[in-house]
């Protein structure tokens, strides 16, 4: 049996997380019984850490990490860091804010063998057109600096097979902001077998987000240094 390892940041989800474990667990079931959840929760002021904790006594694959920093990106890359070296043989990755639906995870798991990452592509989003603009430009730079065409660059639904992810997450900074985006830059450019399928994305179901618009433009900016930099090491 496959080892499947969900994973999700988190930070300050009080008004989310319980909900969101309650959905997303079940699909542990019929998988190998080394398969975890795994949030990383490192930074978060509220109550979403102690809600953790007291959910592992009815949900015994649930895992905390808590040395990461608190910034979404190196929390990816420490989820992702931290399913390699467990040897779990498929990743999935999704957010705790409760946008997307775990109804749409069998699609993808169904169709595993054929592609070494399967990702969501988000052709509706209710949380907002500048949110959606960011992400039509986010592709077009990639499609300048890389000569990669993809629909969705960062959705946060994506299954991904461990030995791939392996291949291409340590030429990243463990602080880098955009693993994501990266990572599926990566599957693209050195043409691994990548599928994308359309998903539901939901606006936040409670809480606030932690990075806004000002945030991301800073992102942004700094983006197009990475880009530049990392596009250096691609053969």
């Amino acid at each position: 049996m496959e080892i499947l390892y969900i994973v999700m940041p988190a930070y300050n989800e009080e008004a989310n997380i319980e909900k969101v474990i309650k959905d997303w667990y079940p699909l542990l079931d019929g998988k190998s019984p080394d398969s975890r959840f795994v949030i990383a929760d490192s930074g978060s002021t509220d109550k979403t850490h102690s809600i953790l904790t007291k959910m592992q006594s009815d949900y015994p694959k649930l895992e905390i990490l808590t040395d990461t920093a608190k910034q979404h990106g190196p929390k990816l890359i420490a989820l992702y860091d931290y399913a390699i070296k467990r040897k779990a043989d498929y990743i999935f990755q999704t957010d705790s804010d409760g946008q997307t639906d775990p109804a749409e995870f069998q699609k993808f798991w169904e169709y595993r063998k054929k592609y070494d990452g399967i990702f969501g592509n988000r052709t509706v989003r209710e949380d907002g057109k500048i949110r959606a603009f960011v992400e039509h430009v986010v592709c077009f730079l990639l499609r300048i600096y890389f000569g990669v065409q993809v629909p969705d660059a960062n959705a946060p639904f994506r299954l991904m097979r461990v030995e791939t992810v392996k291949k291409y997450l340590y030429k990243l900074p463990k602080e880098y902001n955009l693993p994501n985006i990266m990572l599926t830059t990566y599957f693209s450019y050195y043409k691994e077998r990548i599928k994308f399928y359309n998903i539901s994305f939901k606006n936040r179901q409670g809480g606030k987000n932690s990075i806004d618009i000002a945030k991301i433009i800073k992102i942004g900016w700094k983006a197009l240094k990475d880009f530049h930099n990392l596009k250096k090491g691609m053969k």
